[in-house]
């Protein structure tokens, strides 16, 4: 038999209207954490837990913001027991407040803490689908652009996007640790009926799905992103090649004239050209003869 529940939403609420909507003794440490101002990239660590009458979650979720290139986190904590819930959201300094108004829609009527903890999970879990759908939109358009922006800007992305990765592993694979606790009946209040019956359960086993299908994506993002950092390196080393290629060749066009001007240089009396009257035009055609055929040879071997 499932207990209706009250619900009660608060954004960055101070001590006092935390206390009159939660009267019942908090942990220190819960406490601390729900009144902590989001002022950081991607702490607390995500977690459901029980502390003896109520469950304690915090949820983080990653939001990427394509038109700055960057990502940051939107913060949900909830305490349950059987009979309220409560969620504090809190407004990160870069970004908007998590939205739960679907979740307010879904869960009209009568719904057990339960199920509101599960749809709250699940929108969290979607953000993160939506986060690598994002994520891999973020590769293809690197991908497609990688002969185009220069060097600076293409290792700038790619380590952006590298940065990005570990910081959203360090929130999801705890955000599904913590779900997988639920699944597991580790998340239970003291000597009270459960919180999250066998149907409630089942409900998180599929957000479970849905955070291990964002954790594959997330490997295979990481990937891509490696594929696009190697294709990088070998593009940036050919263009050195072909740079090196086109100076070894320059210097190859002036090394004829240089030995010819060098071989009429010498201080040397009995030089036969040197009381020739057509000596100077005779240096002037070898000098272009040879480079005309290096030019032509060169062409010719596709190194021009």
């Amino acid at each position: 038999m499932h207990t209706t529940s009250e619900w009660v939403d608060l954004l960055d609420p101070t001590e006092d209207e935390l206390r009159r909507a939660w009267p019942s003794d908090l942990h220190p440490q819960a406490m601390e954490t729900l009144l902590e101002p989001h002022t950081h990239a991607d702490e607390p660590r995500p977690k459901i837990e029980s502390h003896g009458s109520y469950a304690f979650a915090v949820l983080l979720v990653p939001v990427v913001v394509k038109e700055e290139d960057r990502v940051y986190y939107r913060e949900v904590d909830i305490l349950l027991t059987h009979e309220h819930v409560l969620t504090v959201r809190k407004t990160p300094p870069d970004g908007a407040a998590l939205d739960l108004s679907a979740v307010a829609e879904a869960c009209k009527g009568d719904t057990p803490a339960g199920m509101v903890a599960y749809h709250i999970v699940d929108d969290v879990a979607e953000g993160y689908l939506d986060m690598v759908d994002d994520v891999h939109e973020e590769i293809d358009e690197l991908e497609d652009h990688v002969d185009d922006w220069d060097n600076d800007t293409i290792r700038r992305r790619l380590s952006d996007l590298r940065h990005d990765l570990l910081h959203i592993r360090r929130t999801l694979a705890p955000t599904r640790d913590g779900v997988r606790r639920v699944i597991d009946n580790r998340v239970e209040l003291d000597h009270e009926e459960e919180l999250f019956p066998h149907d409630v359960e089942l409900h998180f086993g599929d957000a479970f799905d849905k955070l291990l299908r964002a954790s594959e994506g997330l490997e295979t993002a990481r990937d891509l992103i490696g594929g696009v950092r190697d294709y990088h390196q070998s593009k940036v080393a050919n263009d050195q090649n072909e740079v090196m290629k086109r100076l070894t060749l320059v210097a190859s066009i002036f090394l004829p004239p240089t030995f010819v001007v060098g071989l009429y240089g010498q201080n040397f009396a009995h030089i036969p050209e040197l009381n020739w009257t057509q000596g100077y035009g005779f240096s002037w055609a070898v000098i272009l003869v040879t480079t005309a055929f290096q030019i032509w040879y060169f062409r010719k071997r596709g190194w021009l």
